[in-house]
């Protein structure tokens, strides 16, 4: 790459990669997404760094595992008012490289990062939600800096915004980096446009098998599991945001600057709609899962005439690579950044095999629950005491089967829970070890580290 290309980077909201139907379900309407895999690249195994919001979106912008920029559970407090913390304050994100570097970054969404009254890492634009979710009608946003009430259906609010940041930005002399950041198809299941509800009626929802109640499921399992109308404002809130990403390719279509603007489409965690007999994501159950429908994401790259068309990559890469693997692709300068655990995947991103991955281990982790995966075996430790599992992905990819009490796997275990360790030992920074937390995925109260008052238990919310 040469020239500065536009990035238009959309981010979904519990999106697992089943919920697409490039990624086979044939039941989800998703025409736009789609259309964006057919002119790029598709990733089959792309991993957030922690099954829930707050900790991954930190971990996406800034190229930091949890247990170094210390977010580890949806922030709860701290969004605004008088106790608003940021909570990336001393971190460095790639979007404070992209405006260092000329482009104009605009943000239309979620951040749910801390401080979102205050402009933060580079963005000149800022329309963002006021906490995480909430009614997607009448939706609480940030605009100027003021608290609002913002008409209309949330999705149709933020796309309307990004449509103007393009429309001012989008033939400038300089290039646009333009986060925008759904709530969709995260909770609630109601309130969407009735028209889309209405044509899921009749629907088998074969892809959302609802399994009995898995033993570790929490009160939202209770309400929903069974529930075909829960279904279909979940299919429904994945629709209308679709059709809104069709908005905005048509958008940039129109400018003239589709060659130009590198597209991403990811969301920020998996989800389960009564697949293993729950619904949620890394805290739909308690202890908190690493389940694969809670760590996968949907990960989708286009830019026509620099990336392959229609390319479904293999390889696997977790979203703390995301961050060196843009600057890679930018040919921008990397800053000193103590310690990063992520590596650039850009040769997987032109379509190229990559070799040099066939080995790579992904690493997860929810507070106390800290998870390994090969392409083969994926282990969950859990501190202090557990409970532990083990399963054989080739032979149990549905990970019905723990085979923690296997007593042929012995040396396998102790093997990886030595690895999972010493990979923490090498990356985590002392101050703020999930480790150390009681996350319950209940949510943060404030920030962790040394710049805190740093007393363990009020950090979380109490069960």
């Amino acid at each position: 790459m040469t020239a500065k290309p536009n990035i238009l980077f959309i981010l979904t909201d519990d999106q697992g990669p089943w919920a697409a139907g490039c990624y086979g379900n044939h039941e989800i309407r998703t025409p736009n997404i789609d259309r964006i895999a057919k002119t790029g690249v598709r990733f089959e195994n792309f991993f957030t760094a922690s099954p829930v919001c707050s900790p991954s979106r930190a971990t996406f912008i800034t190229g930091r595992m949890p247990s170094q920029h210390g977010v580890h559970d949806w922030i709860r407090e701290g969004n605004v008012g008088d106790n608003a913390a940021s909570y990336l304050k001393d971190e460095v994100c790639y979007t404070d490289i992209l405006a260092d570097n000329g482009w104009n970054c605009g943000l239309s969404g979620k951040w749910h990062l801390g401080n979102s009254q205050i402009v933060q890492h580079g963005f000149n634009h800022w329309f963002v939600h006021q906490s995480g979710g909430g009614p997607y009608n009448n939706a609480p946003m940030i605009r100027d800096g003021k608290l609002v009430n913002e008409p209309g259906y949330v999705t149709n609010v933020i796309t309307e915004d990004a449509l103007q940041f393009l429309d001012k930005y989008g033939k400038g002399e300089r290039p646009f980096y333009l986060s925008v950041h759904y709530t969709a198809p995260h909770s609630p299941w109601t309130g969407h446009p009735q028209d889309i509800v209405d044509s899921y009626n009749g629907c088998p929802f074969e892809s959302c098998p609802q399994e009995p109640k898995h033993p570790w499921a929490i009160s939202l399992t209770d309400s929903c599991l069974g529930n075909s109308e829960m279904l279909k404002g979940y299919f429904a809130a994945v629709t209308a945001m679709d059709k809104d990403v069709g908005r905005l390719i048509d958008k940039i279509e129109e400018l003239d600057i589709r060659e130009d603007t590198l597209v991403f489409f990811f969301s920020d965690n998996g989800f389960s709609c009564g697949h293993h007999g729950f619904w949620g994501k890394g805290n739909g159950t308690y202890p908190l899962n690493m389940y694969e429908n809670s760590i996968k994401v949907p990960a989708i790259a286009s830019h026509p005439g620099k990336l392959p068309m229609g390319h479904v990559q293999k390889a696997m890469v977790s979203a703390y690579d995301f961050m060196p693997t843009l600057v890679d692709y930018l040919q921008l300068p990397m800053p000193e950044i103590y310690n990063l655990p992520g590596k650039s995947f850009l040769p997987a991103l032109l379509g190229q095999n990559f070799a040099e991955r066939e080995n790579v281990v992904i690493y997860d982790e929810y507070g106390q629950t800290r998870m390994i995966r090969t392409h083969e075996w994926k282990y969950v430790h859990r501190y202090p005491d557990g409970p532990y599992e083990l399963y054989n992905l080739t032979n149990d990819p549905d990970e019905r089967e723990n085979l923690i009490n296997d007593t042929s796997q012995t040396n396998r275990i102790k093997e990886m829970r030595n690895t999972l360790a010493k990979w923490f030992e090498t990356y985590t920074e002392p101050d703020k070890d999930g480790a150390k937390y009681d996350v319950n995925g209940l949510g943060q109260m404030r920030p962790v580290g040394k710049d805190w008052d740093n007393e363990i238990e009020p950090f979380f919310h109490e069960k």
